[in-house]
């Protein structure tokens, strides 16, 4: 099991106008292919402009095939477009964790 979480800084003031935009345009292609995310969350505290979400995959070579297959779908690249041309994104910070073997593993749901 591989655990991808990924963490986005967004300009102050603009973290609602990119999650809109994600919830319209994104958030169909990327579960089609990567099926829902473990965790999409804002924060309560720390820094008001960050958002996480985290996925589970079977394997680095599950993670490459469905995010590959994602890259290339019209729709996640409708998205991409789009949000580039609002300009809301600061950052990404990216980690690829996997379970320690004395607590259950985090399911994947389809």
């Amino acid at each position: 099991m591989l655990v991808d979480i990924r963490t986005y800084r967004c300009r102050p003031g603009t973290i609602k106008k990119h999650l809109a935009l994600y919830e319209r345009m994104g958030k169909g292609p990327q579960t089609k292919h990567l099926g829902q995310p473990m965790a999409y969350m804002t924060g309560e505290s720390g820094n008001p402009n960050e958002y996480i979400h985290i996925w589970v995959y079977e394997n680095a070579g599950d993670r490459e095939q469905r995010r590959a297959a994602m890259q290339a779908d019209p729709g996640w690249i409708a998205f991409t477009q789009e949000s580039a041309k609002l300009g809301a994104l600061e950052s990404q910070e990216n980690k690829l964790m996997n379970p320690v073997g004395f607590f259950p593993e985090p399911k994947r749901v389809a």
